[in-house]
This record gives C-alpha cells, sequence and structure tokens, in this order.
C-alpha cells in the first residue's frame, strides 16, 4: 500500500479510452499513470511518450507482475476482459476494469467468484454513479418527487464509422448493446427496487456479425421497465426519462454530464425545475478519486462489482437472448407463454 502517497497505477492495453479519459482523469484525482503494457513493445512505447507514461513494457502479465504498481486499469476488448481481470485479481491488484466487464454472463459470473474468493477490489467502470448528478437525482427519488418510479427511457447512440474497430466484431464480444447499451441497463439497476423477470428486443446486424443498432425493454418486479435503445449508426444521443406514478425527471446526459448539462423535474400540478448538471469534479476524475482512497485505506469502497455487476450482466444476457430469438422470427418476450 503507498500510504498517503501516490496511487501507481499501470495499464493494460493501448486503448483510446484510456488516453481520452482515464489518464487525465488519473492526474486529475492526484494519482499517476507508472507504466502501460501493450503486446508490441514499439507500439507501447510510442504510446507511452505520446500521453506522458513513464515507462512501456512488454506483454500484460509483465505488468500485473510489476511489485511497483498498486491498481490496474484494462480497457481491453471485451472478449479479454475476464482472462486478464482474473490474473490481476489473483495477483492481488485492485482493478479497474472497462464496461462491459464481461462480454457474456458467464464469464462475468467466473470473474466475481474470483473477486469473492481473493477479496481484492473490483470495480467496473461505470463511472456516473460516482457523479454528483446522480446523488441529486437519487435524493429527488427518494422524496417522493415523481411518486413510484415506473419506467426508465434511455437512449445511447453515436456513429462508430472505423471498418477496422473491435467493437465490430462479433469474436471480440463487440456489438451495440455490449458497448453503450449497457448505460441504460446500468442505470435501471442503480435506480429500481425489482428483479428482473422479462425482456424483449430487436436488432439490425452489421459489421463482422454484431448488432449495430438495438430496442428492447426489460420488465422488473414492482410494475417496473425499463425501455432501452442503443446504436452506432445515430447521432450522439444519451438522453433519458425518468416516468413515476406522479411526475417525470428528464436527464440530458446521465452518463456523461458535461457543464451544457442539466435535468428537469416535472411534478403533476406544478412548474417544471431545473437543475444543472455542473460538478466541479467529473465523473471519471471522482472514481479514480475514491479507488485511490480506497487503495490507501482512507475510504470503505463503494459501487464494488460484486455488488452490482451481476444484474448489469442477467439484464445484458436477457437482451441478447431475446434480440436472437427475433432474429430467429420468436419475438415472444421472455418470461411469457404463448397459448
Amino acid at each position: 500500500m503507498p500510504g498517503t502517497g501516490q496511487v501507481r497505477w499501470g495499464i493494460i492495453g493501448t486503448a483510446r479510452i484510456a488516453r481520452k479519459a482515464f489518464v487525465p482523469a488519473v492526474a486529475a484525482a492526484g494519482g499517476v499513470v507508472s507504466a502501460v503494457a501493450g503486446r508490441d513493445l514499439a507500439r507501447a512505447s510510442e504510446y507511452a511518450a505520446e500521453i506522458g507514461i513513464g515507462r512501456a513494457v512488454q506483454g500484460y502479465q509483465t505488468l500485473i507482475d510489476d511489485p511497483d504498481l498498486d491498481a490496474l486499469y484494462i480497457p481491453l476488448p471485451n472478449a479479454l476482459h475476464a482472462e486478464w481481470t482474473i490474473k490481476a485479481l489473483r495477483a492481488g491488484r485492485a482493478v479497474l476494469c472497462e464496461k462491459p466487464l464481461c462480454g457474456t454472463l458467464a464469464e462475468t459470473e467466473q470473474v466475481l467468484a474470483v473477486a469473492r474468493e481473493s477479496g481484492t477490489p473490483l470495480w467496473e467502470a461505470f463511472v456516473f454513479p460516482f457523479h454528483q448528478q446522480m446523488a441529486k437525482i437519487r435524493g429527488l427519488l427518494a422524496d417522493g418527487a415523481i411518486g413510484d418510479l415506473r419506467e426508465i427511457q434511455s437512449n445511447f447512440h453515436f456513429v462508430l464509422d472505423r471498418r477496422d474497430d473491435f467493437r465490430l466484431r462479433r469474436g471480440m464480444d463487440g456489438g451495440a448493446l455490449n458497448d453503450v447499451g449497457c448505460y441504460p441497463v446500468r442505470l435501471a439497476v442503480e435506480l429500481f427496487t425489482g428483479d428482473l423477470e422479462s425482456a424483449w428486443a430487436t436488432a439490425e446486424l452489421g459489421g463482422y456479425g454484431v448488432d449495430v443498432d438495438l430496442q428492447g425493454s426489460v420488465g422488473y418486479s414492482g410494475h417496473q421497465r425499463l425501455t432501452v435503445s442503443c446504436s452506432f449508426l445515430r447521432s450522439d444521443d444519451r438522453f433519458a426519462r425518468l416516468l413515476g406514478t406522479a411526475g417525470q425527471i428528464h436527464i440530458t446526459d446521465p452518463f456523461h454530464p458535461g457543464p451544457d448539462d442539466s435535468f428537469t423535474l416535472f411534478e403533476a400540478g406544478k412548474e417544471a425545475r431545473g437543475y444543472s448538471s455542473t460538478d466541479e469534479v467529473p465523473s471519471f476524475t471522482a472514481a479514480i478519486r475514491h479507488i485511490q482512497q480506497v487503495v490507501r485505506g482512507e475510504e470503505e469502497p463503494r459501487n464494488l462489482a460484486v455488488d452490482n455487476s451481476l444484474p448489469t450482466a442477467r439484464a445484458l444476457d436477457a437482451l441478447r437472448q431475446a434480440a436472437a430469438r427475433d432474429q430467429m422470427g420468436d419475438g415472444q418476450p421472455d418470461g411469457e407463454e404463448t397459448d
């Protein structure tokens, strides 16, 4: 443990998301990215030099075994998450793994079993629960501002036009649902109290055998429902609407709120009230700050994968199966029987 010193991070892989979001967040949170590992040392060295990482090493296991690191970030393609997260956990490394935790339900269950067995802290990189916007929305729901929460309608769309992107490859567990549809699903896990009961979905296939556009719904006990739309074919959209028995909350961006984002409360019989989503700490920085405090022994862990990744994975699996049934011509919602 580094005590009160800087938490030293290692990155397994040379992903764009690490360059764009993770490395700046670590710097803002007072940590340091000490090393990056790649399969090709020349490429890893170039990556390290471009974004100011201290050193590059060849091979993911080499980084896991490095005694001068305190925590690891794993932004590999989805199909590689389970293997390298398990190896990192068994080595006693605190891990932040990119979302989804794994590309399949079975692998998620395997990883979580190792996390429980090892007692090593593991986080799935949904960082929006660390943002103050979520705390404010939770407060409104707890106060009964919209009555009982019944439905979440949520989109996550963007245009993916790089034909060589691993997210377009079935063998890498790609697809719009795994890449961005997981966000609305996780939002439902955060806010709903019921258990998963049913699922329906339809998808358009593209790339190399993945869903590039999917819409569907997940039913939960207690009359709760998630309606989700995710796509690689539509312009940027991360809007969500929370529907209750006495009002609604509209959120311009529940997942990556920026300075221009907001949410609006519509209460029955009252004037609409707007709230700024601005927080002095961006969500990724807030998440990294928390993890570093846990590693230093200064704070109890929150939002661990063992607490909330399994219901997320189960809902994603239900939607995948529903979409597959729809492709075969059987669109019957899961959990319902035909006559």
